[in-house]
C-alpha cells in the first residue's frame, strides 16, 4: 500500500465520521486560534512599546539621583521597579563632568516639584518642571502644538502639558493667558503636543531660575535630573558606561555605594520587550492548553476508529499490509486532523488577533495615533500549523501502534 492509497483511505474515514472528526478537529481549531491570536497581539504590542520608547528619544541618557537594582533587570530612579535605592542629589559638578564627556552634543539639569496654580478661580496642585530654555529644546521630542518654546532670556514665562491646557481648568488655557503659581504671575507661550505615556502632558515648564523659586528643598546647584544628548553616529549605550564611570570618580563611589543612576533608551527598551515577552509567553501558555484538550480528543477519536476498523483492519493485512503501513495509515489519519485544525485555528487566530487589534486601536486611539498595532510574525503561521499536525499525529502513535498489532485472523473474525 503506498502513500498515494493511505491519504486516499484517510480522506474517506474522516469524510464517513464527518461530524466526529470535525468535533474531534474543533479543539486544535480553538487552542492554535488563541495562541495566534495572543502572540500577535503581544508582538504588536513590544513593538509599539518599543517605538513610544524611542520617540522619548533614542539618543538622549537621564541621570537621576539614588541607584536602584531591578533584580538585574535595569537601573532606574530610586523606587522604578523596586531593589534598593539611596538617597542623593545632582549638582552643578556632575552636570559639568556629563557636559565635558566625549560625545555628549549637550547636556541640561533640571528640577522638579509640585506647586499650586490659579487660574480663573480655581485652585489646583500640578507638577512642576525647571528647564534651561537654550538647551532643553535640543534635548525633549516633545513638539508645540501653538506658540512657541521657552527661549533664552525669558522670565515669568511658562510652557504647559496638553492635558493641563485643555483638561485640568473649566476653562482651556491659551497662548498668552495668565496664570498665577503660588503667587507668582506667569504667561503661557506655549502649549505642547500629546506624549507618549503623558510625559510632559500633566506639568508646566518654567524657567530653571524661575522654577527654583517655587522648589525650596533644592539647593541652587541642584537637579533632580540630568539629561544629554549623544552626537550623530555616537554609540548610546557606550557613552552611558562612559559617563557613569566618570560619575563614579568625581562622586567618589563604588559599584556597591553608588548613588545616582544613569538609564540609557536601549536599556528601557530591552526591558519593556522582556516585560511585554514574558508576558505574551505566559498567556501563550495558558492557551496553549486548549491544544493539549484537543490531542486527548485526536487520542480518544482514533482509538474509537481503531475498535470500529478492526475488521478493515484485519482485511488489509490479509491483503498483504504491513505492521509498518497500517501504522502509517492511522499516523497519517491523526496528523491529518492536527494540520486541519492547525490551518484553520491559524488563520481565525490572525483574524481574531486583527479585529481586536482595530476594536483597540479604536478605543485606546494613543497619542499621535501611534496606537498598538498587531504585528503577526512572518512564521508563526507555518509554525502553529506545523506544531498542530505534529500534535496530531503524536496523539495518533498509540492508537496506531494497537491497530498495527492487530493479528489477520483475530481481527476478522472480531463482531
Amino acid at each position: 500500500m503506498n502513500l498515494r492509497d493511505s491519504l486516499r483511505l484517510t480522506l474517506r474515514h474522516l469524510r464517513q465520521r464527518g461530524l466526529r472528526s470535525w468535533l474531534t478537529i474543533l479543539g486544535i481549531v480553538i487552542g492554535v486560534a488563541a495562541v495566534v491570536s495572543i502572540v500577535s497581539i503581544g508582538e504588536g504590542l513590544r513593538v509599539s512599546v518599543t517605538e513610544r520608547l524611542q520617540r522619548l528619544g533614542g539618543d538622549v541618557i537621564s541621570i537621576t539621583p539614588g541607584f536602584t537594582q531591578a533584580t538585574g533587570m535595569m537601573r532606574g530612579p530610586p523606587g522604578f521597579m523596586g531593589g534598593s535605592a539611596t538617597s542623593a542629589t545632582l549638582t552643578d559638578t556632575d552636570l559639568a563632568i556629563t557636559r565635558s564627556t566625549p560625545g555628549v552634543q549637550a547636556a541640561a539639569g533640571a528640577i522638579s516639584g509640585r506647586a499650586r496654580v490659579y487660574y480663573l478661580g480655581q485652585n489646583v496642585s500640578l507638577s512642576l518642571q525647571g528647564v534651561d530654555p537654550a538647551v532643553w529644546r535640543l534635548l525633549t521630542t516633545t513638539q508645540v502644538e501653538s506658540g512657541r518654546m521657552l527661549a533664552p532670556g525669558d522670565t515669568h514665562t511658562a510652557l504647559l502639558g496638553s492635558r493641563v491646557a485643555q483638561r485640568v481648568f473649566k476653562q482651556p488655557l491659551a497662548v498668552n493667558r495668565q496664570v498665577t503659581i503660588d503667587n507668582q504671575t506667569y504667561r503661557v507661550v506655549g502649549v505642547l503636543q500629546a506624549t507618549d505615556f503623558g510625559r510632559d502632558d500633566n506639568s508646566i515648564i518654567l524657567p530653571l531660575p524661575q522654577a527654583r523659586t517655587h522648589t525650596p528643598g533644592l539647593g541652587s546647584t541642584e537637579y533632580n535630573t540630568i539629561t544629554a544628548k549623544a552626537t550623530p553616529g555616537q554609540d548610546v549605550e557606550a557613552l552611558a558606561a562612559d559617563i557613569q564611570s566618570r560619575l563614579m570618580v568625581t562622586r567618589h563611589v563604588s559599584e556597591r555605594t553608588q548613588d545616582f543612576t544613569v538609564t540609557s533608551p536601549a536599556a528601557t527598551a530591552a526591558v519593556a520587550q522582556q516585560i511585554t515577552g514574558t508576558i505574551t509567553l505566559f498567556l501563550a501558555g495558558i492557551a496553549a492548553v486548549s491544544l493539549l484538550v484537543g490531542a486527548v480528543g485526536i487520542s480518544n477519536t482514533m482509538y474509537m476508529s481503531v475498535l470500529e476498523r478492526t475488521r478493515e483492519i484485519g482485511l488489509l493485512k490479509a491483503l498483504g499490509a504491513t505492521n509498518g503501513e497500517v501504522l502509517r495509515l492511522f499516523v497519517a489519519e491523526s496528523a491529518l486532523f492536527g494540520l486541519v485544525g492547525g490551518t484553520i485555528g491559524a488563520a481565525m487566530g490572525a483574524i481574531a488577533a486583527i479585529v481586536m487589534g482595530t476594536v483597540g486601536l479604536r478605543i485606546f486611539p494613543g497619542p499621535g495615533g501611534g496606537g498598538g498595532a498587531v504585528v503577526i510574525p512572518p512564521m508563526l503561521l507555518p509554525l502553529a500549523m506545523g506544531f498542530a499536525m505534529l500534535i496530531g499525529a503524536l496523539s495518533g502513535v498509540f492508537p496506531a501502534r494497537q491497530a498495527a498489532r492487530l493479528k489477520p485472523v483475530e481481527a476478522l473474525r472480531y463482531e
